[in-house]
């Protein structure tokens, strides 16, 4: 690493980190837009659970590869080129000119984009010694927490502001700017470290199994409830097990057939790990879950406008960024427990959200939603913050890019499962009653309670997390499994 890059590493950093932003934001921005999207350009709720869903499946598919493609041709070269093709497809949503089209570019950001978000691990990695670490991450949860809480707001905003009559599509075009200072600040100083050229071969095999196990389980849980649940859609999610089933076993063959996997098998055998990844999955599937619903909630049942409903799920963000900033100081002392610390104050919130929206139903209003929220954020953040170095902290340098993308690949197939899922509950409860907000009130209590299953299960497997995060040590890795 260069002279110039370690005097400015964390200007460096900040690159890195407003890439991760930009991810974050896109990935929860349409769930306030998706109302105001479906009046300007038409389409049904299955199309609203696709803009979604869409970005976060094709991510999750093409993170696996994105994250390979670090560790073989660099992880500044890849940042800087997922950078520029997500900039490109963001120009392409804004201008869709329908429904499907948006879903189309939509699918394709989210595939551009995996190939950005999992360079941003590695490069933590690259810019920081040992010592410096445990700083790094503590900027990185917190300003990843804000972003994903923040995306209804910035939304809402945009929306109401309609810059030079832009409406909805500003959301996308925002992404511009960012994307500039990216390739401007991170092309200058970035680290540029890349795999000897023997080594920069892709198990395409691979990449093609994971891509079909994951459509395979994500299409007929979003599109069934739509489709009526015909016989074809079941043989789908079991031809979907299958094919995971073959692809982790095409992994094994060909590490021990001396050829590089996409995955590096060896993270199977790291406890934090393993424990970790399953961890990020439900925790993030609850989160995009009680997201979207509630912003469909307020704005299709209660009427509000997309900058009233963000304002109104403010207090979610607000709480995430001070749970985060606590989390931050408890983590050395705490460990492990400030994650069951925030599942319980999470799940606290939510279910005096639940009881709230029961006891006031149609006639309930913003100010009802303050104090929950704020708990429910408080709790939210105090997990997200420290998740990422309790999960990559014991990981070798060459785990990395895999481990990246692999983590982040089941983060989003968790978020899409967990809107696909909790979001076909919410539409099916719905029904079609003659109160519009009695209605969408009901069916938002349920996707709640439904949110806090999904904690009580992320609690219990934190019990096999590693009492301690050990990402403050260099090269340091978790002893494998017995």
């Amino acid at each position: 690493m260069g002279s110039r890059t370690v005097r400015f590493r964390w200007f460096a950093f900040s690159a890195a980190l407003a890439a991760a932003m930009m991810d974050l934001l896109d990935a929860t921005v349409v769930n306030t837009a998706a109302p105001a999207i479906r009046e300007d350009l038409g389409g049904s709720f299955a199309d609203v659970q696709w803009l979604a869903a869409g970005y976060t499946l094709a991510m999750a598919v093409m993170l696996l590869i994105g994250g390979r493609l670090g560790d073989l041709f660099g992880r500044k070269r890849m940042l800087l080129v997922g950078v520029t093709g997500f900039a490109v497809a963001s120009l392409a949503a804004a201008a869709a000119p329908s429904a499907g089209a948006l879903i189309v570019f939509r699918i394709l950001q989210g595939g551009i984009g995996a190939v950005m978000v999992p360079q941003v691990f590695g490069l933590i990695r690259d810019l920081f010694p040992p010592h410096e670490m445990g700083k790094a991450w503590g900027v990185f949860g917190p300003v990843a927490g804000l972003s994903a809480m923040l995306g209804p707001i910035v939304a809402g905003g945009l929306i109401k502001a309609d810059l030079l009559g832009s409406g909805w599509r500003m959301i996308f075009l925002v992404n511009l700017p960012v994307a500039a200072y990216v390739l401007i600040v991170g092309g200058k100083l970035l680290p540029d470290q890349a795999s000897k050229p023997r080594e920069r071969r892709l198990d395409a095999v691979g990449a093609a199994l994971a891509t079909a196990g994951s459509f395979l389980l994500i299409f007929p849980i979003v599109q069934g409830r739509e489709l009526g649940w015909p016989g074809w859609m079941f043989a789908m999610i079991v031809a979907g097990v299958v094919v995971w089933a073959a692809f982790a076993l095409q992994q094994v063959r060909r590490r021990r057939g001396g050829a590089t996997p996409l995955i590096e098998t060896s993270l199977f055998r790291n406890r934090s790990y393993v424990s970790g990844v399953i961890f990020s999955l439900v925790f993030l599937g609850a989160m995009a879950a009680i997201s979207l619903t509630l912003s469909v909630a307020l704005q299709a049942g209660l009427g509000y406008t997309p900058i009233h409903a963000g304002l109104t799920l403010a207090p979610f963000a607000i709480g995430g960024f001070a749970g985060s900033a606590v989390a931050a100081s408890a983590m050395q002392k705490l460990g492990r427990t400030v994650l069951h610390a925030g599942l319980i104050v999470m799940a606290s919130g939510l279910a005096v959200l639940a009881l709230v929206i029961h006891d006031a139903g149609s006639h309930v209003d913003s100010w009802d939603f303050v104090w929950p929220l704020l708990v429910s954020g408080v709790g939210m953040g105090a997990v997200f913050m420290p998740l990422f170095d309790i999960v990559v902290g014991g990981l070798r340098d060459h785990e990395v890019g895999s481990a990246s993308g692999l983590l982040q690949a089941l983060q989003q197939l968790g978020s899409a499962l967990g809107v696909a899922v909790i979001g076909t509950a919410f539409f099916g409860a719905v029904g079609g009653g003659a109160d519009r907000a009695r209605d969408f009130m009901g069916a938002a209590e349920l996707t709640t309670l439904l949110t806090l299953g999904l904690l009580a299960l992320a609690f219990a497997v934190g019990f096999f997390m590693p009492k301690r995060a050990k990402g403050h040590e260099a090269g340091a890795a978790e002893p494998a499994l017995a």
